[in-house]
């Protein structure tokens, strides 16, 4: 592994030698960069609207068109080409992001800066209720701005922004769009709506989605029960007040979905009723500038139905989150600093055989914290973070016995961003964040049928301790452009579930016989240690009045294993690629070409994973330079039908990835 971190280490110099090699003949000799305020704006990485490249730890966004590029039913098919995220891959409606090998409850999910409120937590078969269909933009952040969103988030934020509460007065009176796309390789149709409207001091919105998508063929041929079948909708507004900065707004959202899990004949029927609110309240020039208050309750639901449509077994989830925070202007030679406070119920019950699973269980947390930066000189930028929270949960593990479990885990980071020279950045964070046991670390107790195991929690776990350091290099100078990461994270009390290498029936009778019905996992916790590289170029090869045509380069690679020894399970394999992209004035082709190496480092009494590359192509096309919200797309997926299956998926053993695809996107829009 050491190797491997050198050559990544490596390959960030020899990909940024030439804008270094720029720096050193004088900034006079490279082009001006862009504005910042060309950048993408990360809301999500700090409360200061700051551009992607003003944070020391570097945050990635995916828009509206990627999205609809990347199609597939989860926000994890969206980020799938961000250095350093992965998905667990489990089904088609069932796919949670993984940032550097850590998912689950090390990943917060987030719409519109509140819970996403499901239990794709509990089990990785359970989907999470938000479809890419509905996101305008998706936003994947890591570093010091995490811990405002909790310990769940050591790995990082996942936050899909939809503007269901505006947030904002449109400048046009109306905009809308429609969206209709064709998938041939699960005989899909999607479509898709939406509607901004502003009527004076108030601005409403509305949008609704379908998804349909039959079995999907792959090289092996057609993986028996992976369909999926989704639609939801939501209708919101906001009033704003005269001061045009302040607004109250509340949305009503609703999802439903049935997908199948594959290689099986059993699937899930899920629902989710959501409320949300957004309102923030400018207070003028003085000490405090804002006061935001956000919040959602969520009436969340799912059965897993047999293949006669008769329920086996019940989720049921009840969650509220609401969050209040105060920024304020500077204080001395602090520049900006939020303090917040965040509330976070939840009642989790199971019934039918899923109550043998995982009895009814509560979580309650109540945590303060505090965000700011300060410029420590022109070029030297300082962000630091603390969170402390109080965490209480209550269920029944394997034993029988009620139990209260109370922990207190706290959690500090701190940022340096420095400007080497125009368009060159160098940043580094060191944190430590704590976390406490999640309900299925505590309290499983038994079969669990989606992921083909009978799991056992431990009542007695501690408070997971992580130490990360992560150093960046940002360099944007004329067409050449990079930006990539080294990081290392250690922890302590590290808790995952270790697979025994024996099977169980439902009943829980367990066997040394490795061809059983249920493997056998226990939740544990021991030191480990995670490692990696994540980096992407690219160039600007040609400029021209008709277009630009750009090169683009990607690669990261995470190693994860046990200080007791062995490998940390399911993380994904090392990958690099690149591809070419030309963007005109009416349409837009590319292709990207991406290697998927083998996984050799798997866990105790898994298997190894073989590698594949994944081909995929695109063409845009506005044919009316009158309109160019009309936008004709084909879009191309596993051109090579390689043989795909995911390492950090629970069932690759019997789950083959979709094959060849070709797509077919018609999208109308007013603006």
């Amino acid at each position: 592994m050491r190797s491997l971190l050198l050559l990544g280490a490596a390959s960030v110099a020899l990909m940024a030698q030439p804008a270094l090699a720029a720096v050193d003949g004088g900034a006079d000799e490279a082009e001006t960069p862009p504005p910042a305020a060309q950048a993408p704006i990360i809301v999500t990485a700090t409360p200061f609207r700051h551009t992607a490249d003003e944070t020391p730890a570097i945050s990635a966004r995916v828009d509206a068109e990627q999205i609809r590029a990347a199609g597939g039913a989860s926000v994890a098919d969206a980020l799938r080409d961000i250095p350093g995220v992965a998905a667990t891959g489990f089904a088609a409606g069932a796919s949670r992001p993984i940032i550097r090998g850590m998912d689950s409850n090390r990943v917060r999910m987030l719409e519109d800066g509140t819970s996403a409120s499901d239990v794709s937590d509990i089990g990785p078969d359970h989907g999470i209720p938000i479809d890419p269909l509905a996101a305008r933009s998706i936003e994947v952040v890591r570093g010091a701005a995490t811990l405002r969103y909790g310990s769940q988030a050591i790995g990082g934020v996942v936050n899909t922004i939809n503007n269901r509460v505006p947030t904002s007065l449109g400048k046009d009176p109306v905009s809308a769009e429609a969206n209709l796309a064709y998938g041939s390789v699960a005989n899909s149709l999607e479509t898709s709506a939406l509607a901004d409207v502003t009527l004076g001091n108030v601005a409403l919105h509305a949008d609704g989605f379908r998804r349909h998508q039959g079995d999907y063929d792959t090289p092996e041929g057609t993986q028996t029960n992976s369909f999926f079948r989704g639609k939801g909708g939501a209708l919101g507004g906001s009033y704003f007040l005269p001061d045009g900065d302040s607004h109250v707004g509340l949305a009503v959202v609703h999802y439903d979905a049935k997908y199948g899990i594959p290689a099986g004949d059993t699937y899930i029927d899920m629902a989710q009723t959501k409320v949300m609110s957004r309102n923030s309240i400018a207070m003028g020039k003085g000490l405090l500038k804002t006061l935001t208050l956000d919040g959602s309750y969520a009436d969340y639901e799912h059965s897993e139905r047999d293949s006669q449509g008769m329920a086996i077994a019940t989720f049921k989830n009840r969650e509220a989150n609401l969050r209040g925070e105060m920024l304020f202007n500077a204080i001395g030679a602090i520049r900006n600093t939020a303090l917040g406070v965040e509330y976070q119920h939840r009642n989790f019950s199971a019934l039918g055989e899923a109550s043998d699973y995982l009895s009814p269980a509560t979580s309650q947390n109540l945590a303060a914290y505090v965000f700011s930066e300060m410029e420590l000189t022109p070029k030297l930028h300082l962000e630091g973070s603390a969170r402390v929270e109080q965490v209480r949960v209550t269920g029944t593990p394997l034993s029988g016995d009620f139990t209260r479990r109370t922990y207190t885990p706290a959690s500090g980071a701190l940022g340096l961003l420095y400007t080497l020279a125009d368009g060159v950045k160098l940043g580094t964070t060191i944190s430590t964040t704590g976390r406490a046991p999640a309900l299925t670390e505590l309290f499983a107790r038994g079969a669990h049928d989606g992921p083909m195991t009978f799991e056992t929690g431990h009542a007695d776990l501690k408070v997971e301790r992580a130490k990360a350091i992560e150093a960046s290099l940002r360099v944007h100078r004329g067409p050449f452009r990079f930006e990539g990461s080294l990081y290392f994270t250690w922890f302590h009390n590290y808790i995952y579930g270790a697979l025994s290498g024996r099977t169980c029936d439902d009943a829980g009778a367990c066997t040394s016989d490795p061809d059983g019905e249920l493997r056998e996992l226990f939740y544990t916790q021991g030191g480990a240690h995670f490692r990696g590289a994540e980096a992407e170029a690219s160039y600007d090869v040609l400029r021209v009045d008709a277009g630009t045509l750009l090169v683009k380069l990607m690669g990261d690679l995470t190693r994860a294993t046990l200080d007791a020894g062995g490998n940390v399970p399911r993380i994904p394999p090392y990958r690099f690629g690149g591809g070419l992209n030309w963007a005109g004035k009416q349409a837009q082709a590319g292709f990207t070409l991406t290697h998927y190496g083998r996984q050799n480092d798997f866990g105790a009494y898994d298997t190894a994973t073989a590698g594949y590359n994944a081909l995929n192509a695109q063409v845009s096309w506005q044919p009316l330079r009158s309109m160019p919200g009309l936008e004709l797309s084909i879009i191309g997926q596993n051109l090579t039908n390689d043989v795909q299956r995911m390492a950090t998926a629970f069932n690759k053993d019997t789950v083959v990835m979709p094959g060849r695809s070709v797509r077919l996107m018609l999208r109308v829009a007013s603006f």
